[in-house]
């Protein structure tokens, strides 16, 4: 539950004057107090024991444990704790393998400091903040990636059985007694293939398949 005092953010970074600098204009920002600042990741799990932080920002490229794997101790640890990565590395590989592990957003160093005090409170808020490039390459993941495949692959050795009986003519029943199958089963197997190849009556389903090599 959100505190009715100031958000408290803690920072990690292993350059001192950065740290110390981006530390200060963090706990002069209207309704922010930065409780602590980190040289690595390590600090950082036993530092937030004793100040624990509402949102913490992290640089990926540190000494020992890297930012991107300390997502992870630090969401199981501190699981109140919203994790924001603040790093100079835009590559989509280390976006979306920091988000994966629990960050709930990802800015660039470049981002001016009124910018950063802002997303450290939508953070706060259970928002996803993002630096206008890392948005624009999610976007674009997305719209490179291919379709996902239909589903009429994902056909059963059974429910291919089946098919294949309904097109050489068998009843249900028929075709039950030669799967040695229940009439029932027979018609399960039926809903999940007219789901499976999105169609509604038996013939659609026979004329799909053989269309699209389901069945010879």
């Amino acid at each position: 539950m959100p505190n009715d005092g100031p958000i408290r953010v803690a920072l990690v970074e292993d350059k001192r004057l950065i740290r110390e600098g981006l530390g200060a204009i963090l706990d002069r920002a209207k309704g922010l107090a930065c409780v602590g600042t980190y040289a690595s990741a390590e600090e950082a799990l036993r530092g937030l024991e004793d100040a624990p932080a509402d949102v913490l920002l992290l640089d990926i490229q540190l000494p020992g444990i890297s930012g991107i794997e300390a997502v992870v101790p630090l969401r199981e640890r501190f699981p109140d704790t919203k994790v924001l990565m603040l790093t100079v590395y835009e590559d989509e590989e280390k976006v979306f393998e920091a988000i994966r592990n629990g960050a709930c957003g990802y800015l660039l160093k470049k981002t001016p400091p009124p910018l950063i005090a802002e997303a450290v409170r939508q953070a706060r808020e259970g928002g996803s903040p993002l630096s206008p490039e890392i948005a624009r390459q999610i976007v674009r993941h997305f719209q490179l990636e291919p379709a996902p495949e239909r589903r009429d692959s994902t056909l059963t050795p059974q429910e291919r059985s089946l098919v294949r009986l309904l097109a050489d003519g068998f009843s249900y029943q028929a075709a039950a007694e030669q799967l040695g199958v229940s009439i029932n089963t027979i018609r399960d197997h039926l809903r999940s293939v007219y789901e499976k190849l999105h169609v509604h009556s038996r013939s659609e389903a026979v004329s799909k398949a053989l269309r699209r090599g389901l069945i010879e």
